[in-house]
């Protein structure tokens, strides 16, 4: 199962994109999802940057095994 997290209505939100990362991380485990896929839109970068900060944070990282990063998307592969 894959899930998909579009930021582009959160792009200047900072603790709802927050809210929208922890959600949809938890809802994986829940569900046992084998993807995430997190899309951070287009423009300077930040919100990529934000999410990749999210994703780096000790308690967030030992949830998932692998990022794959492209310009517009981060996709997770989950650890179970």
């Amino acid at each position: 199962m894959k899930l998909k997290l579009d930021l582009h209505p959160l792009y200047n939100k900072g603790g709802e994109i927050d809210k929208a990362l922890r959600g949809i991380i938890d809802e994986a485990i829940r569900k046992k999802a084998t993807e995430v896929e997190i899309i951070p839109g287009k423009g300077s970068g930040q919100l990529k940057k934000k999410v990749l900060r999210f994703l780096e944070q000790k308690e967030i990282k030992a949830l998932y095994h692998r990022i794959d990063k492209d310009a517009k998307i981060s996709s997770l592969s989950s650890t179970g």
